[in-house]
């Protein structure tokens, strides 16, 4: 699972979270050694018609659908003549609009402290109390900022509580003056910088990379009912289908790994062929659901072809 791949000390946000284009070749290098990279197509028919994967299968895949995954990663999969999975949220593309999850990726990459973003959502929470029938600031700082293998709890925090725990409406007030403040004041333009575009994703596709279902605004499904969780899935569709992806067998990639059952039960209606999770595992696709298939983070395996194995490969090369 890729997000960021870029170089970063080039960059304008080189404390951004993300992947060295260096280390990048060089876990591609090891992930060639040992393992055997299949295509979607593989993973779909081994779903369907039972086909059999070779040894040490892995997959590749690509969420968010990051102008970054054009420019870096594509020419070099392409060249390797290897598939990417890519996953862009439909919205992002289509209306040059910054989704949530960057805005506070890009505010607290702005800061080498990140108290300035805590404090402020915390004085927004005791102002607007009153309005929104809301809780003292304290709870939800209790509430969100539980513990996580790749941020500290103050980071959780701020993720946690502008992602689901507050009500939407001042949850996005809260994050656009931060993005304003601490990052741009032209969403669409940042947007265009930071996003494939559908005719780059025609390019991928027509040169073999695969191209599914992030949802449409990269809301969590799971925190959505009836209506609005359909027309999550429905509209992401529709922008699957107008840059030539398949709608036959498309593969759903859960925005911030959020699923229940009524998420699955309406993939099973639409006809899923797979779903990508953030649990952190690895497949056995005999047995497991495959609307519920775990992925390995990039931090997960090392980032160089002569590094000694990781403990998820050795698990994979014993056996599972």
């Amino acid at each position: 699972m890729y997000h960021f791949v870029r170089d970063l000390e080039r960059s304008r946000y080189p404390r951004i979270k993300g992947l060295r284009l260096g280390d990048f070749r060089g876990q591609l290098e090891y992930v060639s050694r040992h393992y055997r990279l299949i295509r979607m197509e593989d993973l779909l028919a081994a779903v369907y018609e039972k086909a059999a994967l070779p040894p040490q299968a892995a997959l590749l895949t690509f969420d968010d659908g990051y102008r970054d995954h054009f420019d870096h990663v594509f020419p070099i999969l392409d060249d390797m003549n290897v598939q990417g999975s890519f996953f862009p949220p439909a919205r992002a593309v289509l209306e040059n609009h910054v989704l949530d999850v960057n805005k506070i990726h890009f505010v607290l990459a702005s800061l080498e402290d990140p108290s300035p973003v805590s404090d402020f959502i915390l004085r927004a929470i005791d102002e607007r109390r009153s309005e929104f029938d809301l809780r003292e600031s304290r709870y939800y700082f209790e509430m969100f900022s539980e513990a996580h293998r790749f941020d500290s709890p103050e980071v959780t925090f701020i993720k946690r509580v502008l992602q689901r725990g507050l009500p939407d409406p001042i949850r996005s007030d809260i994050l656009d003056e931060l993005f304003k403040r601490y990052v741009s004041s032209d969403e669409a333009a940042f947007a265009r910088e930071l996003y494939v575009d559908s005719d780059q994703l025609k390019c991928m596709l027509r040169h073999g990379m695969f191209v599914g279902s992030h949802g449409y605004s990269h809301r969590w499904l799971n925190y959505l009912e009836g209506r609005a969780m359909e027309d999550e899935v429905d509209l992401s569709l529709e922008f699957l289908e107008s840059v030539g992806a398949t709608r036959d067998r498309w593969v759903m990639c859960y925005p911030y790994g959020g699923y229940n059952e009524a998420v699955l039960a309406l993939l099973r209606k639409k006809s899923c062929g797979a779903g990508l999770t953030a649990d952190v595992g690895i497949s056995d696709i005999s047995v497991d659901d495959p609307l519920l298939l775990p992925r390995l983070d990039t931090n997960d395996l090392p980032r160089s072809m002569d590094s000694e194995l990781a403990e998820w490969t050795k698990t994979t090369r014993d056996g599972m």
